[in-house]
């Protein structure tokens, strides 16, 4: 996955809260953050090591190989400005890990301002928030355990950074730049749903429940922008990501296959699965919507809530 070396970044899009002492009191409540009880695509996995293997907190700073903006530790104030004053081009992204994810949730809005046109609607963009160790947010507090999520009443994406160095070194996940990309994606899937009205819908557990509708209609999305992420053109005229490969696609179905709820379960969990506490799905049905959403291109192939059949 790499950028147009000319096509310029807005770092208006990502705040870096690391450091604000934003962490602390009550939990995650009014406009629940999604899904699944403030579980975002791999909070779901801190959760469950958590609950069943009676795991500690995720507080510490990002690993290497995690996404890290500037490498600053936990407790360590970031400048947001600094962000802008370094990621001002795709050239800048395509040799910064830091702006490289700037430029994919520019990108994924960039697409979803565009389909939103084309339907007469007006899309209203979510800011990406990354923290460590906790953060107060309009649904409530949240911890690092609480993994990736996206709170409906500020409308923000909430990114803990050490959750990708998760994927790899505790689940065994590929890894990259595409599955973070894949997780961003995710996340702003819930975003699309809480400005059409379908977030509500996503409650109760179980197999067929509206959770795992929801959750699986965000990979789907996650799919949607990636089949479009090479033909969405910026304000240049141009497409900011210049190619998703093979291999980009390969890492985001690697990482779908180990977040299910039945992988989490058996793996991580009591080793066995229990289908009525399911709230994202089965690894074969993470697969399946996002393969669904990057094969047609289209929203509305995402439609979870109108098919018996959810793979």
């Amino acid at each position: 996955m790499r950028f147009d070396d000319n096509a310029g970044l807005d770092a208006s899009e990502v705040e870096d809260m690391r450091g604000s002492g934003g962490g602390g009191g009550g939990g995650l409540g009014r406009g629940m953050a999604i899904g699944g009880g403030g579980l975002g695509i791999v909070g779901v996995i801190i959760y469950f090591v958590i609950s069943q293997l009676g795991g500690g907190g995720t507080g510490a700073a990002p690993a290497a190989g995690g996404l890290s903006l500037g490498n600053v530790g936990s407790g360590q104030q970031v400048d947001t400005s600094a962000l802008a004053q370094k990621c001002r081009t795709g050239a800048d992204a395509n040799r910064d890990h830091d702006c490289a994810i700037l430029a994919v949730v520019n990108s994924i809005q960039d697409y979803w301002t565009q389909e939103f046109s084309r339907s007469g609607q007006t899309y209203r963009k979510a800011t990406t928030r990354f923290f460590t160790g906790g953060v107060r947010t309009g649904c409530g507090s949240a911890t690092s355990d609480t993994g990736p999520f996206y709170c409906p009443a500020d409308s923000h994406v909430y990114i803990d950074l050490s959750f990708f160095n998760e994927l790899k070194t505790r689940f065994g996940a590929q890894g990259g730049l595409f599955t973070e990309a894949y997780v961003l994606a995710h996340e702003y899937g819930h975003h699309v749903q809480n400005l059409t009205g379908t977030s509500k819908k996503g409650t109760g557990t179980g197999a067929t429940s509206g959770s795992v509708r929801l959750e699986l209609q965000a990979d789907c999305y996650a799919g949607v922008w990636a089949n479009h992420a090479s033909t969405t053109p910026t304000q240049s005229g141009k497409p900011l990501v210049q190619d998703v490969t093979k291999d980009d696609i390969s890492r985001a179905l690697d990482t779908a296959s180990r977040i299910g709820d039945d992988y989490i379960q058996t793996k991580l969990g009591s080793g066995h699965a229990d289908s009525s506490t399911f709230t994202h799905g089965t690894s074969a049905q993470r697969e399946k919507w996002f393969t669904t959403g990057y094969q047609t291109g289209s929203p509305a192939r995402c439609n979870t809530f109108s098919t018996n059949n959810l793979g």
